[in-house]
């Protein structure tokens, strides 16, 4: 088994056909396949070998697929790698994999070369144009190496929310099952256009749209920084058919002040991950593109989709849905005992998505996978009598105000319902007779009218139990995200003088 026979299958039947674009450019699927081919021997030129570990330091461009199928094609382990790390992340990263070598994006390379350094890891830079007559003097190394299923095929490090980033390893089995039950979730197909905007770096982008598409001959269209209006116009440009993403990315499209100058007539179906969907993000989004919006769950270390709403079936706006095919999940107790439907507890997961462990972090592994294999997710959530899961949020989100347990997505709902914002984020903060007080920080809609703090408090008031309203509620421009427009509540702070009314 090797996880590349995707794309070398692929190519074999649709040689001619676009593979990806970004812009004007376009690679076929024979130039991919041949790419890739070669850069598995200049790897094994450079005393590459199955098992070790290789840096993978790329934007959204297509060289990230010449790269990350090259080194799979040589038996090697991809180590995925944000291009925005610094030079002590970047040493960490290639340290902790013990990498062999790192490939960089030329314009990261300073930072990149002194992470690279300070590991002891030689490092080659990608240059569009350069990199191809760097490889044009390889011989292709056509013959995939062969893998065990379970031998680790990429190395995805957490995002180290509590501590150290930890490495998920992904195994060439965990990734292909999870890129066919993509394809079979959205019926994709060759005739589908996937637009790129999810980083490739991350787990969502490279299952759900790379290895995916690639798997059913697609074309992935790349953008290689998400920005609204370039991706209404790759749509438009493209005839886009499926697009995935977090919800930030749905709320900016259905916020950019231009969008109904752009034929987005082409989408067939939307994926939405990462975290909680606002639901009247999804019903706008619905109505204003015509299009469905498909909500799913998954994590990093479960290669990463567990469940999602399915195309096939009635959705159930709000839910994740069902566990994909072949993968279990319940909702349990402090007591690791399955709670009865409709009770709120941990979701813990079962099946080939499940990582293999955190690498080199037995510990941590076994915190992670009971003795039967469950993965406890940290995520609180239900599950009703159809089967269907709901999250209610994060184990470490949750608000415990007096006693008394608030969830801070139902509170976002409740803003996300005023006129006036774009984003919420709703945190606890110490308070010293209730332990936590209920905070709001808040992004305010283009042009939306003058508006309070007091007013969206009371707009919250009177719609929620008293304990749950924010008492504590500051604007800012714009909420502090991750590499996949996910919000990070960890980069929130209390601005000065902020106060409790």
């Amino acid at each position: 088994m090797n996880l590349a026979a995707l794309l070398t299958t692929s190519a074999a039947r649709r040689a001619g056909a676009p593979a990806l674009r970004l812009g004007t450019r376009e690679l076929s699927y024979h130039a991919l396949d041949l790419a890739s081919a070669r850069m598995a021997a200049l790897l094994a030129d450079r005393g590459v070998g199955p098992g070790d570990r290789v840096g993978v330091m790329l934007p959204n461009v297509p060289e990230f697929a010449v790269a990350y199928y090259g080194i799979l094609r040589a038996g090697a382990v991809v180590v995925p790698m944000n291009v925005l790390l610094k030079q002590r992340e970047i040493a960490f990263y290639l340290g902790d994999s013990e990498a062999t070598m790192l490939l960089a994006w030329h314009g990261f390379a300073e930072e990149a070369e002194a992470g690279a350094g300070a590991a002891g890891v030689g490092c080659l830079f990608v240059t569009p144009g350069e990199l191809e007559r760097v490889l044009v003097r390889h011989e292709p190394e056509h013959e995939l190496r062969e893998r065990e299923a379970d031998d680790t095929a990429v190395i995805l490090y957490t995002s180290g929310t509590t501590g150290t980033p930890k490495g998920a390893e992904l195994t060439h089995a965990n990734l292909l099952r999870n890129a066919e039950a993509v394809v079979r979730q959205h019926a994709i197909d060759e005739a589908t256009v996937t637009l790129g905007a999810l980083p490739l770096f991350h787990s969502f982008g490279q299952t759900c749209s790379l290895n995916a598409t690639i798997a059913a001959g697609g074309c992935l269209t790349l953008v290689a920084r998400f920005d609204a209006g370039e991706v209404l116009a790759t749509i438009a440009r493209d005839r886009v058919s499926l697009f995935q993403g977090v919800p930030t990315m749905y709320a900016a499209l259905l916020a950019h002040p231009g969008r109904e100058a752009f034929d987005v007539s082409s989408l067939r179906e939307c994926a939405s991950g990462g975290a909680p969907m606002p639901a009247e993000v999804q019903r706008g989004f619905e109505r204003a593109f015509g299009c469905t919006v498909l909500e799913g769950y998954g994590l990093s270390e479960t290669s990463p989709v567990a469940s999602s709403n399915r195309s096939d079936l009635p959705r159930k706006p709000g839910t994740i849905g069902l566990p994909i095919e072949g993968v279990e999940m319940r909702v349990v107790g402090e007591d690791n005992q399955e709670l009865p439907s409709g009770e709120v507890g941990e979701i813990v997961i079962r099946g080939h998505n499940v990582m293999k462990g955190y690498w080199r972090r037995p510990e941590a592994t076994a915190e992670a996978i009971d003795a039967e294999g469950w993965f406890h997710s940290g995520d609180l959530g239900h599950m009703d009598g159809e089967g269907w899961f709901t999250i209610v949020d994060r184990k470490k989100d949750l608000i415990i105000r007096g006693g008394y347990n608030v969830y801070p997505r139902e509170v976002e709902e409740v803003l996300h319902e005023h006129p006036a914002v774009r984003e919420a984020a709703v945190l606890g903060v110490p308070h010293p007779r209730l332990g936590e007080e209920v905070a709001a920080a808040v992004a305010l809609a283009d042009g939306a009218a003058a508006i309070e703090p007091d007013d969206l408090r009371e707009w919250v008031r009177a719609r929620v139990a008293a304990y749950k309203y924010p008492r504590l509620v500051w604007f800012v421009g714009e909420l502090p995200k991750g590499p996949t427009g996910k919000v990070l509540k960890r980069a929130i702070a209390v601005p000065e003088g902020a106060s409790i009314p």
